[in-house]
């Protein structure tokens, strides 16, 4: 009877989660919904599901989530707080707006529309360290470089798929989903100490570096390819289409004022390279963590605002930005909350300790379920053209299947969360995708076919790199 109640309770809430995923519900709320309904189950079933116990037995799946919450805020949540209020802060300022005119600029010389392809993909994804939203940098991207990319003589659908692509797995140690992992795998043994900074340019760039470079060669013979091929239908149709220029960036100042205000965004990237580079090659061991170097980043913004404006109550009254920036990252805290909670329902159940005993009793190829979970996630995001809920919603179970499996969590853990942010443009239900075919009035159907070959193309080529470095 108890198998048959885990069994039915795990197949519902699980194909509950997807649905509500594919029709774009609040997922936070679903998996903490969820979650607390298998910890009642759990309760059922005789079984304990929290170590705190309240002794009261009908209140403990909420003390399950008081506990996660403590868990969580204490380590990845800081940290996720932090970089949304400075990021918050440095849109405020005009920081971000700087670097963004400092990197397009020189593209407006180049005057060959498909050697611009590879140079725009590139540089979108490198500013996707400055804009992390995928829809955002390409509001700002239409805004700034489609008018450049059609004067070039670059055909709609070309410049759209470009656009559409530019935010996609980009070696960062300030992204939330990089900084989620990191935390979640140093609690293991043969992860201890692992920092967001280590997981990205020791694991995470090996793979994801390439496949930029790779993408972007794909991007310039498939776009050229199909621009041939609708001039040879004959239905190769431009027309004039009007872009809304309003976020256009005009940045007015001194090459001083530019060179300081376009650095300050990335900054703490530049500091958490600079001595992870020191400590691998010189032995110097400073530990820099990731919310320590944005600290030090905004302290010397303060600075440099102060130095600009010499109005020391005005640059005080902004900094309020960088507190209301902590707020709007929470969400991604309280995603992470729910995901916890969410599988510590379906632990409790005793549904992952019977999978991972499946997984080890198996005599499969070790490649088989990171290749099951990359094609999973390809699946809920096409449908919901969501590319990180899913990955955060796994990140609790990502070490423990690995284990089971008899393989490195690296070789499910980075296939994975590229996968999501890869596909995200290959869905026509995506934001990114309904905002650039709004803009250039473009079918989404039409946008997907000139995005899917390179992007498809980045996650084989990916997948298959993980495994060779670390199945």
């Amino acid at each position: 009877m108890e198998q048959i109640l885990m069994y039915t309770s795990a197949i519902i809430a699980v194909g509950l989660v997807i649905f509500m995923l594919i029709k774009k519900a609040d997922i936070k709320l679903t998996l903490l919904g969820v979650g607390l309904v298998l910890l009642y189950v759990a309760i059922i079933m005789g079984n304990s599901v929290t170590d705190t116990t309240t002794g009261a037995v009908f209140l403990d799946p909420f003390q399950v989530v008081v506990d996660q919450f403590k868990r969580i805020l204490a380590r990845a949540g800081l940290i996720i707080l932090i970089l949304g209020g400075y990021s918050s802060y440095m849109s405020a300022i005009g920081a971000n707006e700087v670097t963004v005119d400092v990197l397009t600029k020189p593209l407006k010389r180049i005057k060959s529309a498909y050697v611009l392809v590879p140079f725009v993909f590139l540089l979108g994804n490198l500013l996707s360290l400055v804009v992390p939203s995928a829809s955002n940098l390409a509001i700002i991207l239409l805004a700034t470089l489609y008018p450049v990319l059609k004067k070039s003589g670059m055909s709609t659908l070309t410049a759209a798929a470009v656009i559409a692509t530019t935010a996609t797995v980009m070696p960062t140690p300030l992204g939330g989903d990089n900084v989620a992992i990191s935390e979640e795998l140093a609690q293991y043994a043969d992860f201890t100490g692992l920092t967001a900074t280590e997981y990205v340019f020791s694991y995470h760039a090996l793979v994801s570096i390439p496949t930029l470079i790779l993408m972007a060669v794909v991007h310039y013979f498939w776009q050229k390819h199909s621009d041939k091929r609708q001039i040879a239908k004959g239905i190769q149709t431009e027309e004039v289409v009007t872009v809304d220029t309003s976020k256009a960036v005009d940045v007015q100042g001194g090459a001083l004022y530019k060179t300081v205000y376009s650095l300050l965004p990335v900054f703490p990237i530049v500091l958490l390279l600079v001595f992870y580079i020191l400590g691998t090659t010189t032995g110097i061991d400073v530990n820099l963590s990731v919310e320590l170097s944005v600290l030090v980043s905004f302290a010397l913004a303060l600075v440099a605002e102060l130095i600009r404006k010499r109005n020391g109550k005005e640059v005080l009254k902004h900094t309020e930005t960088f507190f209301k920036g902590m707020g709007n990252g929470f969400g991604i805290v309280a995603l992470l909350v729910a995901a916890s909670v969410f599988v510590s329902g379906l632990k409790s159940i005793g549904m992952v300790s019977t999978i991972q005993e499946t997984m080890q009793g198996s005599n499969s190829q070790g490649f088989v379920l990171p290749l099951i979970l990359v094609l999973f996630t390809a699946l809920i995001v096409i449908l919901s053209g969501s590319g990180t809920a899913l990955f955060y919603a796994m990140v609790p179970l990502m070490y423990g299947l690995a284990t089971a499996a008899g393989i490195s969590a690296l070789a499910v853990t980075i296939p994975m969360g590229l996968a999501g942010n890869l596909l995200r443009a290959v869905s026509p239900v995506s934001a990114v995708i309904v905002i650039v075919a709004g803009t250039t009035k473009q079918n989404p159907l039409d946008i997907v076919k000139r995005t899917s070959v390179p992007m498809i193309s980045g996650v084989i080529f990916m997948f298959v790199l993980s495994m060779i470095l670390f199945l």
